[in-house]
């Protein structure tokens, strides 16, 4: 039996959108990790406050490309500066299809000379590979899957722990005998305990200092252990599947944008090639934003702020795009602050709404009408209230400015896509992205 593409789904639905439109649907979370350890608030306050562990070791998809036009596949399909790009260093990858849409970005490292793990959400490693293989390109490709997806179950090849919040440096202290070398932001150092060599990667979240271990899964549970003993006396907090997906919103990360590869006619192979089971076909789309027309979701690197990490030094598929594009940005990436009033009423129906998370995109606007769409939509505890990562129409988009997101589920093509609802309308205003001061300006630093 043959297993049906991302095309066949098109083409049985009659739409892009009419495949992916699901009004309510829950966003995914890891089922291999607890949802809450200690509660997804003092999770959270962990590390604004403490420290904080986390394991993400089981949501992130794995791909290895390795070979001697490694770099050369990657810099073709790839908006990054690779003439700088040192080995045991990361990057954010932006591959972006020829019209300049992004496909999704993911987390770039380089492990030696010809050899680079991409890791994230699969949809990059998918147009990653897709080229790779069809290009005559002189490299091999291994793939570990998430945890919930990986074929017949099994553990993963590598385990990634962070250790995050104002008492990081102390922890890892405690754990390693004295800190660790001096790393760039970004940037990886090999570390080892009791003979278990690794990496640690230098990281943060939500402006909060810290590190990512990343290490082979035979070393996961000893490594993990010493941790949580040596973070006894300093409060260490487990951090669960809710709170984990919450700091990108404090961070100014978008996750997870729709991949701008639905429409057009050249990359027919590539959604035949697709399998419909897979992020492409079945990330949902939901909110009180609807469109008949799936590019009005697709997203410009620009918008999602990785302007600066664009590189002009090379060729590479939608490099004319981008350039014709980087002096028309039309949308600005924002936090929007909920009020808290409007969340207890609204969100809450006049209870405290608990723990909330959604990536719907809500309509966003002000007296003229439509000037946002919302992205990613969380509680923030320390914080007091909601947050949403949002792309709102750059003349609006300074800092204090009042407007509206309409908060509903719009039921999708059988209704009109401009029909009032009667949906409720929370109050929010406009604030920088990255929401946190410190993410915003000396996180980087060094980088």
């Amino acid at each position: 039996m043959t297993t049906p593409s991302l095309q066949d789904g098109i083409d049985k639905a009659g739409s892009p959108i009419e495949l992916l439109w699901k009004p309510g649907a829950e966003p995914w979370t890891p089922e291999v990790v607890e949802r809450e350890y200690a509660g997804w608030r003092q999770e959270q306050n962990a590390w604004h406050e403490g420290v904080a562990l986390l394991n993400l070791s089981h949501h992130m998809y794995d791909m290895w490309i390795e070979g001697p036009d490694a770099t050369r596949l990657l810099a073709d399909h790839g908006a990054n500066n690779f003439e700088n790009f040192a080995v045991g260093q990361a990057k954010q990858y932006i591959p972006v299809t020829k019209d300049g849409n992004i496909v999704t970005d993911g987390i770039l490292a380089r492990e030696a000379e010809h050899k680079y793990l991409l890791s994230g959400v699969p949809a990059a490693q998918h147009w990653v590979q897709y080229h790779g293989e069809r290009g005559r390109y002189d490299v091999s490709f291994a793939t570990d899957p998430s945890s919930a997806f990986r074929p017949g179950g099994g553990d993963p090849t590598l385990f990634r722990y962070q250790i995050q919040g104002p008492l990081a440096q102390e922890l890892v202290e405690r754990v390693f005998g004295g800190p660790l070398p001096r790393t760039k932001f970004f940037h990886s150092a090999a570390v080892g305990l009791d003979g278990r060599a690794f990496r640690a990667l230098r990281h943060g979240m939500a402006g909060q200092a810290g590190f990512e271990f990343i290490g082979p899964w035979e070393h996961a549970a000893y490594v993990h252990e010493t941790f949580l003993k040596a973070g006894e006396p300093l409060g260490l907090v487990q951090v669960g599947a809710l709170a984990y997906t919450t700091p990108s919103v404090e961070s100014g990360w978008i996750p997870s944008p729709v991949p701008g590869i639905y429409t057009d006619p050249e990359l027919l192979e590539y959604r035949r090639h697709l399998p419909l089971f897979g992020i492409e076909g079945k990330r949902p789309l939901s909110g009180s934003h609807f469109s008949e027309d799936i590019e009005d979701y697709y997203c410009s690197p620009y918008e999602l702020g990785y302007g600066k990490m664009i590189s002009f030094n090379h060729d590479f598929l939608g490099r004319d795009a981008l350039e014709k594009a980087k002096d028309d940005v039309r949308r600005t990436k924002v936090t929007l602050v909920f009020d808290a009033d409007d969340v207890r009423e609204i969100i809450g129906r006049g209870q405290d709404p608990g723990f909330h998370l959604t990536y719907a995109r809500h309509r966003v606007e002000n007296a003229t009408g439509l000037v946002g769409v919302t992205m990613q939509t969380a509680s923030i505890d320390p914080v007091g209230t909601v947050l949403s990562l949002t792309l709102i129409d750059t003349e609006h988009a300074e800092p204090g400015t009042e407007v509206e997101v309409v908060w509903g589920e719009h039921p999708g093509s059988a209704t009109d896509p401009g029909a009032d609802l009667g949906f409720p309308r929370v109050r929010a205003t406009v604030r920088p992205a990255p929401f946190n001061q410190h993410a915003r300006t000396l996180y980087r630093r060094n980088a």
